[in-house]
Protein backbone atom coordinates (compact mmCIF):
# COMPACT_ATOMS: atom_id res chain seq x y z
CA UNK A 1 0.00 0.00 0.00
CA UNK A 2 1.38 3.85 -0.78
CA UNK A 3 2.45 5.72 1.94
CA UNK A 4 -0.43 8.03 0.28
CA UNK A 5 -3.03 5.52 0.94
CA UNK A 6 -1.61 4.72 4.28
CA UNK A 7 -2.21 8.07 5.33
CA UNK A 8 -5.83 8.39 4.22
CA UNK A 9 -6.82 5.42 6.10
CA UNK A 10 -5.44 6.39 9.00
CA UNK A 11 -7.18 9.42 8.83
CA UNK A 12 -11.01 7.73 7.95
CA UNK A 13 -10.24 5.80 10.64
CA UNK A 14 -8.62 8.33 13.41
CA UNK A 15 -11.57 10.74 12.65
CA UNK A 16 -14.44 8.34 12.73
CA UNK A 17 -13.31 7.42 16.50
CA UNK A 18 -12.95 11.34 17.07
CA UNK A 19 -16.19 12.25 15.57
CA UNK A 20 -18.66 9.01 16.03
CA UNK A 21 -21.08 11.39 17.91
CA UNK A 22 -20.23 14.44 15.70
CA UNK A 23 -23.25 14.37 12.94
CA UNK A 24 -26.80 14.00 15.25
CA UNK A 25 -24.92 15.13 18.40
CA UNK A 26 -26.76 17.52 20.76
CA UNK A 27 -25.05 21.52 20.80
CA UNK A 28 -22.06 21.16 22.56
CA UNK A 29 -21.43 17.12 23.14
CA UNK A 30 -18.12 17.87 20.73
CA UNK A 31 -16.13 14.73 21.05
CA UNK A 32 -12.47 15.95 22.60
CA UNK A 33 -9.67 16.52 20.01
CA UNK A 34 -6.32 15.94 18.50
CA UNK A 35 -6.99 12.15 18.18
CA UNK A 36 -5.94 11.90 14.46
CA UNK A 37 -3.03 14.42 14.61
CA UNK A 38 -0.79 11.54 15.75
CA UNK A 39 -0.89 9.97 12.03
CA UNK A 40 -1.85 13.47 10.40
CA UNK A 41 0.61 16.51 10.94
CA UNK A 42 -1.68 18.65 8.50
CA UNK A 43 -4.16 18.45 10.67
CA UNK A 44 -5.18 19.83 13.91
CA UNK A 45 -8.41 18.95 15.17
CA UNK A 46 -9.35 21.65 17.93
CA UNK A 47 -11.74 22.42 20.27
CA UNK A 48 -12.57 26.52 19.75
CA UNK A 49 -14.18 28.71 21.89
CA UNK A 50 -16.98 30.94 21.09
CA UNK A 51 -17.98 32.99 24.39
CA UNK A 52 -21.29 34.03 22.55
CA UNK A 53 -22.18 30.74 22.53
CA UNK A 54 -20.37 29.74 25.89
CA UNK A 55 -19.17 26.13 24.25
CA UNK A 56 -16.40 24.89 22.10
CA UNK A 57 -17.21 24.08 18.47
CA UNK A 58 -14.80 21.16 16.88
CA UNK A 59 -12.97 22.59 14.06
CA UNK A 60 -10.28 20.84 12.05
CA UNK A 61 -7.57 23.13 10.52
CA UNK A 62 -5.36 21.94 7.46
CA UNK A 63 -1.82 23.31 6.92
CA UNK A 64 0.31 22.79 4.50
CA UNK A 65 3.33 20.06 4.41
CA UNK A 66 5.80 22.54 4.41
CA UNK A 67 4.26 24.90 7.23
CA UNK A 68 6.62 23.63 10.03
CA UNK A 69 9.91 23.58 7.82
CA UNK A 70 12.28 25.60 9.96
CA UNK A 71 12.93 27.78 7.39
CA UNK A 72 9.54 28.90 6.26
CA UNK A 73 9.03 30.54 9.81
CA UNK A 74 8.14 33.47 8.89
CA UNK A 75 5.58 32.72 6.14
CA UNK A 76 1.86 34.00 6.25
CA UNK A 77 -0.74 31.63 4.17
CA UNK A 78 -4.20 32.56 3.39
CA UNK A 79 -7.26 30.67 4.68
CA UNK A 80 -9.95 28.72 3.05
CA UNK A 81 -13.13 28.42 5.01
CA UNK A 82 -15.37 25.18 4.42
CA UNK A 83 -18.50 24.50 5.62
CA UNK A 84 -20.64 21.38 5.40
CA UNK A 85 -24.14 20.59 5.30
CA UNK A 86 -26.92 19.66 6.95
CA UNK A 87 -26.65 16.86 9.32
CA UNK A 88 -23.14 16.38 8.71
CA UNK A 89 -20.87 17.78 10.94
CA UNK A 90 -16.43 18.93 10.77
CA UNK A 91 -15.32 15.87 9.65
CA UNK A 92 -17.42 15.68 6.35
CA UNK A 93 -14.70 17.50 4.21
CA UNK A 94 -11.68 16.05 5.46
CA UNK A 95 -12.51 12.54 5.13
CA UNK A 96 -14.36 12.94 1.57
CA UNK A 97 -11.65 15.45 -0.39
CA UNK A 98 -7.63 14.86 -0.14
CA UNK A 99 -7.75 18.28 1.63
CA UNK A 100 -3.67 17.72 2.62
CA UNK A 101 -3.16 17.85 -1.70
CA UNK A 102 -5.13 21.54 -2.17
CA UNK A 103 -2.86 23.45 1.40
CA UNK A 104 0.14 21.58 -0.50
CA UNK A 105 -0.61 22.12 -3.44
CA UNK A 106 -1.86 25.69 -3.70
CA UNK A 107 -0.21 27.09 -0.04
CA UNK A 108 -3.15 27.83 1.39
CA UNK A 109 -4.60 27.00 5.37
CA UNK A 110 -8.31 24.89 5.02
CA UNK A 111 -10.65 25.20 8.01
CA UNK A 112 -13.76 22.71 8.65
CA UNK A 113 -15.84 24.32 12.06
CA UNK A 114 -18.50 21.94 12.67
CA UNK A 115 -21.72 23.78 11.96
CA UNK A 116 -24.51 21.43 13.92
CA UNK A 117 -27.35 22.04 11.26
CA UNK A 118 -27.16 26.11 12.42
CA UNK A 119 -27.41 27.45 9.17
CA UNK A 120 -24.43 29.41 9.89
CA UNK A 121 -26.79 32.16 11.21
CA UNK A 122 -27.19 33.74 14.95
CA UNK A 123 -30.35 31.50 15.55
CA UNK A 124 -32.65 34.51 17.16
CA UNK A 125 -34.03 31.95 19.05
CA UNK A 126 -31.22 29.63 20.61
CA UNK A 127 -28.45 31.13 22.17
CA UNK A 128 -26.13 27.90 21.97
CA UNK A 129 -26.61 28.45 18.00
CA UNK A 130 -24.70 31.87 17.01
CA UNK A 131 -22.72 30.61 14.44
CA UNK A 132 -22.69 33.69 12.79
CA UNK A 133 -20.71 35.45 15.44
CA UNK A 134 -18.54 31.91 15.73
CA UNK A 135 -17.53 31.86 12.03
CA UNK A 136 -17.22 35.46 10.96
CA UNK A 137 -15.48 36.60 14.03
CA UNK A 138 -14.80 34.15 16.92
CA UNK A 139 -13.10 31.51 14.58
CA UNK A 140 -11.36 34.20 12.18
CA UNK A 141 -9.79 35.61 15.72
CA UNK A 142 -8.48 31.93 16.69
CA UNK A 143 -6.97 31.10 13.49
CA UNK A 144 -5.35 34.14 12.52
CA UNK A 145 -4.09 34.16 16.53
CA UNK A 146 -2.94 30.98 16.43
CA UNK A 147 -1.71 30.54 12.89
CA UNK A 148 0.65 32.31 10.21
CA UNK A 149 -2.39 33.81 8.25
CA UNK A 150 -2.69 36.86 6.55
CA UNK A 151 -4.95 38.63 8.80
CA UNK A 152 -6.61 40.45 6.20
CA UNK A 153 -10.38 40.18 3.78
CA UNK A 154 -8.03 40.07 0.58
CA UNK A 155 -6.53 36.34 1.94
CA UNK A 156 -9.71 34.61 3.24
CA UNK A 157 -12.43 32.74 1.55
CA UNK A 158 -15.29 31.32 2.41
CA UNK A 159 -17.18 28.75 0.65
CA UNK A 160 -19.14 25.01 1.19
CA UNK A 161 -21.67 22.71 0.51
CA UNK A 162 -25.85 22.86 0.75
CA UNK A 163 -26.39 24.82 4.13
CA UNK A 164 -22.66 25.45 4.35
CA UNK A 165 -22.65 26.78 0.61
CA UNK A 166 -26.06 29.10 2.14
CA UNK A 167 -24.20 29.56 5.44
CA UNK A 168 -21.18 30.51 3.35
CA UNK A 169 -22.42 33.41 1.36
CA UNK A 170 -24.62 34.74 4.38
CA UNK A 171 -21.27 34.93 6.35
CA UNK A 172 -19.42 36.03 3.20
CA UNK A 173 -21.38 38.86 1.83
CA UNK A 174 -22.96 40.00 5.18
CA UNK A 175 -18.96 40.50 6.48
CA UNK A 176 -16.97 41.62 3.63
CA UNK A 177 -14.44 43.40 5.72
CA UNK A 178 -13.76 39.61 6.63
CA UNK A 179 -14.02 37.55 3.80
CA UNK A 180 -12.49 38.93 0.23
CA UNK A 181 -13.53 36.14 -1.27
CA UNK A 182 -16.85 33.42 -0.73
CA UNK A 183 -18.61 30.83 -3.01
CA UNK A 184 -21.38 28.23 -2.77
CA UNK A 185 -22.17 24.46 -4.41
CA UNK A 186 -25.58 23.34 -4.46
CA UNK A 187 -26.32 25.93 -1.71
CA UNK A 188 -29.71 26.51 0.01
CA UNK A 189 -29.75 29.83 -0.71
CA UNK A 190 -33.82 30.60 -0.10
CA UNK A 191 -34.76 29.01 2.48
CA UNK A 192 -38.45 30.06 2.29
CA UNK A 193 -38.81 27.79 0.08
CA UNK A 194 -38.13 24.88 2.41
CA UNK A 195 -39.96 25.62 5.04
CA UNK A 196 -40.31 22.11 6.55
CA UNK A 197 -37.21 20.61 6.01
CA UNK A 198 -33.12 20.59 7.73
CA UNK A 199 -33.97 22.28 11.00
CA UNK A 200 -34.90 25.56 9.84
CA UNK A 201 -37.35 25.71 12.25
CA UNK A 202 -35.71 24.98 14.84
CA UNK A 203 -33.63 28.23 14.26
CA UNK A 204 -35.66 30.64 13.32
CA UNK A 205 -39.22 29.16 14.40
CA UNK A 206 -42.11 27.54 12.04
CA UNK A 207 -42.33 29.40 8.76
CA UNK A 208 -45.96 30.44 9.24
CA UNK A 209 -45.72 32.42 12.14
CA UNK A 210 -42.50 34.03 10.93
CA UNK A 211 -42.30 34.45 7.50
CA UNK A 212 -40.74 38.19 7.60
CA UNK A 213 -38.01 36.07 9.62
CA UNK A 214 -37.11 33.46 7.27
CA UNK A 215 -36.78 36.36 4.31
CA UNK A 216 -34.69 38.09 6.48
CA UNK A 217 -32.70 35.12 6.95
CA UNK A 218 -32.58 34.14 3.34
CA UNK A 219 -29.33 34.49 1.00
CA UNK A 220 -31.35 35.51 -1.84
CA UNK A 221 -32.70 38.60 -0.39
CA UNK A 222 -29.42 39.87 0.98
CA UNK A 223 -28.82 40.75 -3.17
CA UNK A 224 -30.84 44.09 -3.92
CA UNK A 225 -29.24 46.91 -2.47
CA UNK A 226 -25.83 45.04 -2.57
CA UNK A 227 -22.56 46.68 -3.24
CA UNK A 228 -19.61 44.57 -3.12
CA UNK A 229 -16.45 44.04 -4.87
CA UNK A 230 -15.80 40.41 -3.47
CA UNK A 231 -14.98 37.53 -5.64
CA UNK A 232 -17.99 35.30 -5.38
CA UNK A 233 -18.68 32.10 -7.15
CA UNK A 234 -22.10 29.99 -7.57
CA UNK A 235 -22.18 26.63 -8.58
CA UNK A 236 -25.08 23.50 -8.53
CA UNK A 237 -25.79 20.22 -10.68
CA UNK A 238 -29.20 20.33 -13.04
CA UNK A 239 -30.74 17.47 -11.08
CA UNK A 240 -30.15 19.17 -7.48
CA UNK A 241 -33.49 20.19 -5.81
CA UNK A 242 -32.02 23.48 -5.09
CA UNK A 243 -31.19 24.25 -9.10
CA UNK A 244 -33.95 26.43 -9.24
CA UNK A 245 -33.58 28.61 -6.17
CA UNK A 246 -29.42 29.19 -7.30
CA UNK A 247 -31.13 30.16 -11.28
CA UNK A 248 -33.11 32.54 -8.90
CA UNK A 249 -29.72 33.67 -6.88
CA UNK A 250 -27.80 34.51 -10.20
CA UNK A 251 -30.81 36.31 -11.43
CA UNK A 252 -30.66 38.54 -8.76
CA UNK A 253 -27.29 39.14 -8.99
CA UNK A 254 -27.22 40.26 -12.61
CA UNK A 255 -30.34 42.17 -12.07
CA UNK A 256 -28.30 44.07 -8.97
CA UNK A 257 -24.77 44.07 -11.19
CA UNK A 258 -23.08 41.96 -8.26
CA UNK A 259 -20.02 40.32 -10.22
CA UNK A 260 -19.94 36.40 -10.18
CA UNK A 261 -18.94 33.04 -11.72
CA UNK A 262 -22.18 31.10 -11.91
CA UNK A 263 -21.39 27.49 -13.32
CA UNK A 264 -24.46 24.86 -14.06
CA UNK A 265 -23.12 21.10 -15.29
CA UNK A 266 -24.55 17.84 -14.73
CA UNK A 267 -24.82 16.58 -10.76
CA UNK A 268 -26.95 16.32 -8.09
CA UNK A 269 -26.68 16.82 -4.25
CA UNK A 270 -24.24 14.17 -3.69
CA UNK A 271 -20.43 14.50 -2.75
CA UNK A 272 -19.49 13.06 -6.66
CA UNK A 273 -20.81 16.60 -7.37
CA UNK A 274 -19.35 18.74 -4.48
CA UNK A 275 -15.65 16.77 -4.17
CA UNK A 276 -15.09 17.96 -8.44
CA UNK A 277 -17.08 21.45 -7.70
CA UNK A 278 -14.37 21.80 -5.12
CA UNK A 279 -11.41 21.99 -7.42
CA UNK A 280 -13.06 24.86 -9.23
CA UNK A 281 -13.28 27.01 -6.26
CA UNK A 282 -10.30 26.35 -4.67
CA UNK A 283 -8.77 27.99 -8.17
CA UNK A 284 -10.94 30.74 -8.05
CA UNK A 285 -10.26 31.36 -4.83
CA UNK A 286 -5.95 31.17 -5.44
CA UNK A 287 -6.45 33.72 -7.89
CA UNK A 288 -7.85 35.99 -5.79
CA UNK A 289 -5.68 35.60 -3.66
CA UNK A 290 -3.24 36.41 -6.18
CA UNK A 291 -4.93 39.32 -7.74
CA UNK A 292 -5.87 40.72 -4.45
CA UNK A 293 -9.63 41.22 -5.77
Amino acid sequence: MCQKSIKTLFLLLCLAVAGSACANSPAGSAPSANVEDEYRPQADTLQIPSAKMGRDITTVVIVPENYYDPELQEEQFPVVYLLHGATGCYRDWPTKADLDSYANDYGIIIVCPDGQDSWYWDSPIDPKMQFETFVSQELVAYVDNHYRTYAEPGMRAITGLSMGGHGALWNGLRHPDVFGACGSMSGGVDVTQFPDRWHIQARLGTYAENKQRWADHAVINLIPGLKTTQAIIIDDGYDDFFYKVNCELHDAMLKQGVKHDFIIRPGNHSWNYWVNALDYQILFFVKAFSSGD
